[in-house]
């Protein structure tokens, strides 16, 4: 059963600007160390980061909690092949909407990622 959907764009120089501008502080504040290792090792470098934030804010949104202040982007772990772990207050809101995982996709190009979550509940047999 679905119990919410979120989808996210997001511009890869933006993402590349704050990175220059704020370098580890950043990276630290939003990616996991998995995370950062994985983007740091793609090709497209940037791309890969602008992906996983918006794939993060997709599950934020799914669980019908867009970030805000007093959230922690590493609650939300998007791993290798779009696999989502979800832990601290973020797990908290996941169980209290019902959900037992989230889904997530991503897509990507010079310009621009944009990543869906969807936040499902499974049902008993």
């Amino acid at each position: 059963m679905i119990v919410g959907i979120g989808t996210q764009v997001l511009e890869c120089a933006r993402v590349r600007k704050l990175i220059d501008r704020h370098g580890e502080a950043f990276l630290r504040r939003v990616y996991t160390d998995r995370e950062i290792g994985r983007c740091n090792a793609d090709p497209r470098t940037t791309e890969a980061f602008t992906a996983v934030w918006a794939a993060k804010e997709a599950v934020f949104r799914a669980l019908g909690a867009p970030w805000r202040r007093g959230m922690d982007w590493t609650d939300v772990e998007v791993g290798a092949g779009n696999t989502v772990s979800v832990g601290g207050a973020t797990a908290d809101r996941m169980a209290a909407r019902g959900a037992t995982r989230v889904l997530v996709t991503t897509a990507c190009c010079r310009a621009f990622a944009t990543a869906t979550g969807i936040a499902v509940a499974d049902r008993a047999a």
